[in-house]
């Protein structure tokens, strides 16, 4: 069978070479590589990639890395992509969150044309393709009911015994097929199995459901279908038919690719698409399964899909954060061959980054206290000009303009901001104390603080109410040379626009809210949609007892008054508060209402050091704290000469991302420990440990490694032959001994295993060798599977790859 004509390029195809795209750039990785030697060898034209959701919810921080992958890499290979809706579940997908799913990648930035394709629009081809198998014995209607279907596929260690109805006729299957598809027939009654090989090591591959009976309406097709395709059989059929070159996957599937490669040999589709997959990534403090994420919605625990500590990125962008900030994260987390959790504060710091240059600098106060000088007469305005940006370096260029931050040319007085001083003002009540702790650089009574940007202050006295606590403190302003404990934020009383803040954070208070303890442990292992089968799996409930209660909290207070002539979707930096900005669902010009998008700094890293035992966690980053009020300030630098820009190019192409580029262009000591490093696939990694983990030893001159000794490191990790936390261990000893860190790995047998024959064996003597318990998991008590973990974890002397050692139990007790 021939693929369709859009197999052909309608661009010149590329040479094996990345383009220059626009975006931060997919890392050289296995698919890459994959992808170069097929447009060199001419195996294919050009590079046509896609990105598959079901529209059964809407779009998360989960889909980023996985549309960045299939997105980015074809724009870099000068390919095409396109954007499809596998809604061939009519139970769940709609039209909502379809239309959803595509504006947000379009917000992200992708345009893919005119190639949006629906997979109900080919039921009618899929159709005649099951019938195809049909007629050439390969397919046939199977009567059993699902659990008499699970025992006769066996097991891992047994193999599967054929149903009584797999030896039907060519005729007497196409009768019940076609009679299915007329509905005369109840939900489950039959089902089409391909008939492939019931001995196969592959579960996948003893004889698959390719059709059920399903009578529901789907959102597109309406009554006209009461038999809907499964997964396995309609996803590789779409690749082909839209003529999908290189069909990326998460690493769930490596065992559907044989039921992907069946069907295209059988169907004889030429050229074909293959299937590659890479691992999964999943995010800290999160969960992304869809399910999940509808009952948060549906059971009221937040507002909506849109709700800002949900994941998804409609929450996202309601929540301020932006594109730009999104895909740099994506383009930091790395591809390789096993699944991995992330740090959330490699996300939270992306767009730190991505705040700090775009953000100007103003005041609000939260939680405020009146404060009246006494020396400033009543009705008097003072106008004061205050920088947006008081800690980076501004150049005024020759036309007159200054550069900001982020390189934008704006004149003087776009730098700075007016902000009144009136008599009556506004200071954050924790900024005061009666009784201050040691150490404490703020108000108190009879002491001095600087009002930011104004002068200093005393407190000469109080007032309180009747229980005692202060409501307004009487000061008095001093002169400029005066000495201050510190320095707070304020607003005027009498000029200040009132406020609602509400101040977001993680919505888990653990960091792995799905699998935190074996009770949690589900039967739902698919967060998406492994195959239809898995859509009636049980929704295990005990995520939710990890909720965050501190998640949101909303106070009412200040800000000042030049927020009014700013542009809606104005960014701030609150001083000493975070990043902020205005609510576009609820805020209004007379009801205002601020978001917090993020702290300034990481307010959970020392909690989870604590968790750890007291001691520092290896893979959480240190974040870019802003420097205390009152301390000397660093200033941020400024923009980028030519030449480091240049370089920063240079960089990025080899693989860096663009936030340690420029890191890297401005620090010659770092720049020249990165010279000696191998320019391939690890460059972006061992970039991104120059950065991040040996930045201070190598200002300080202590750092004994070479950068040429990091590639094997970077390999081993990228190939999920180690974990995160083993090379950032052995990168910090490498560091400080000087020995290759792979050559300590591989003297102290670190490394990770992830063959799966090999967990898969391992798995069958642990089952085997507890029958009692194999039993009692049969009878319904699933918080067994944790035990079945811990056996195989402890046969592996730890070292099994957790993602495999759940997959391949699923397998072997699925079929018990």
């Amino acid at each position: 069978m021939t693929a369709p004509d859009s197999f052909h390029p309608t661009v010149p195809p590329s040479k094996g070479s990345p383009e220059t795209a626009p975006g931060p750039r997919v890392a050289p990785n296995f698919i890459t590589e994959i992808i170069e030697r097929d447009l060199q060898s001419g195996r294919y034209p050009q590079v046509v990639t896609r990105f598959p959701p079901e529209p059964s919810g809407y779009a998360h921080l989960g889909h980023v890395f996985a549309s960045f992958l299939d997105f980015q890499t074809a724009r870099q290979y000068g390919g095409r992509y396109h954007l499809r809706m596998d809604d061939t579940n009519p139970e769940l997908a709609r039209q909502e969150y379809v239309d959803a799913i595509a504006d947000d990648l379009r917000w992200l930035g992708w345009d893919w044309g005119p190639h949006f394709y629906y997979a109900s629009d080919n039921f009618e081809q899929y159709y005649e393709y099951a019938e195809q198998l049909i007629k050439m014995g390969k397919a046939y209607v199977d009567s059993v009911s699902s659990e008499e279907m699970a025992r006769l596929r066996g097991d891992a260690t047994t193999p599967g015994t054929p149903s009584p109805y797999r030896d039907r006729s060519v005729e007497e299957n196409l009768d019940l097929f076609r009679r299915m598809r007329a509905g005369e027939f109840p939900d489950g009654a039959h089902v089409l199995r391909a008939k492939i090989d019931l001995t196969s090591p592959n579960m996948k591959l003893r004889d698959p459901v390719l059709y059920r009976i399903l009578h529901a309406p789907h959102y597109r097709a309406g009554d006209r279908w009461c038999i809907y395709p499964m997964y396995d059989f309609q996803h590789p059929l779409q690749d082909a038919l839209e003529g999908v070159t290189h069909s990326m996957c998460s690493l769930e599937f490596v065992d559907n690719r044989a039921i992907y490669d069946w069907l295209m040999e059988t169907l004889e589709f030429e050229p074909r698409p293959h299937q590659y997959e890479f691992g999964r990534r999943s995010l800290e403090y999160t969960v992304v399964s869809k399910r999940k994420l509808r009952k948060l919605v549906q059971d009221g625990y937040v507002t909506g899909w849109d709700d800002p500590r949900m994941p998804t990125l409609r929450a996202q962008r309601r929540l301020g954060v932006t594109p730009e900030a999104i895909l740099e994260f994506a383009a930091q987390i790395g591809v390789s061959r096993t699944n991995r959790t992330v740090d959330i504060s490699v996300y939270e710091n992306a767009v730190r980054n991505d705040l700090n240059w775009r953000a100007p600098r103003v005041m609000a106060v939260l939680d405020p206290l009146r404060v009246v000088i006494a020396n400033i007469p009543a009705g008097e305005t003072r106008t004061l000009a205050l920088p947006y940006w008081p800690h980076d370096v501004i150049r005024e260029s020759p036309d007159g303009l200054v550069a900001l931050p982020g390189g934008e040319r704006v004149p003087p007085e776009r730098a700075v901001r007016e902000v009144p001083l009136t008599r009556e003002l506004y200071i954050e009540r924790e900024d005061f104390s009666l009784d201050p702790p040691k150490g404490y650089k703020r108000l108190t009574q009879g002491g001095t603080v600087r009002l930011r940007g104004a002068g200093i202050i005393r407190a000469d006295s109080l007032e309180t109410d009747a229980a005692g606590n202060v409501t307004t403190i009487h000061a008095t302003l001093l002169d400029e040379d005066a000495k201050a404990a510190g320095v707070i934020h304020w607003v005027s009383a009498e000029s200040a626009l009132p406020a609602e803040f509400r101040l977001y954070d993680r919505l888990f208070r653990v960091p792995n809210p799905e699998g935190d303890h074996p009770d949690d442990i589900a039967p739902d292992f698919d967060p998406e949609r492994m195959s239809h089968e898995n859509e009636a799996a049980a929704l295990d409930s005990g995520f939710l007892r990890h909720l965050n209660p501190n998640s949101l909290r909303i106070t009412r207070g200040f800000v000042e008054p030049s927020v009014a002539s700013d542009p809606r979707d104005t960014r701030y930096q609150f001083e000493r508060q975070g990043y902020f900005w205005r609510d576009p669902v609820d805020s209004r010009e007379d009801a205002l209402v601020f978001g917090r998008i993020i702290t300034l700094k990481d307010t959970w890293a020392k909690e989870k050091q604590q968790a750890a035992g007291g001691k520092p966690n290896p893979e959480q980053p240190k974040p870019k704290a802003e420097a205390p009020q009152g301390a000397a300030h660093k200033p941020q630098a400024a923009p980028l000469t030519p030449e480091q820009e240049a370089e920063v190019a240079r960089l990025t192409a080899l693989g860096a991302s663009a936030g340690d580029a420029r890191t890297l262009a401005r620090d010659p000591q770092l720049l020249a420990f990165l010279e000696g490093a191998v320019q391939d696939h690890t460059f972006a990694q061992v970039a991104a440990w120059t950065v991040n983990d040996l930045a201070a030893p190598l200002r300080s001159g202590v750092v004994r490694v070479r950068a040429a000794d990091l590639a094997p490191l970077a390999a081993l990790l990228a190939s999920g032959q180690i974990t995160t936390r083993v090379a950032r261990d052995s990168l910090a000893r490498a560091a400080a001994s000087g020995e290759a860190p792979a050559a300590i790995i591989a003297r102290e047998g670190l490394t990770t295993v992830t063959d799966a024959s090999k967990i898969a064996r391992v798995v069958a003597e642990v089952l085997a060798a507890h029958p009692d318990k194999v039993a009692a998991y049969r009878s319904g008590k699933t918080a067994l599977l944790g035990f079945f973990t811990g056996q195989v974890m402890r046969a592996t002397a730890g070292k099994a790859d957790p993602q495999v050692v759940a997959r391949k139990l699923e397998e072997a007790l699925g079929g018990l």
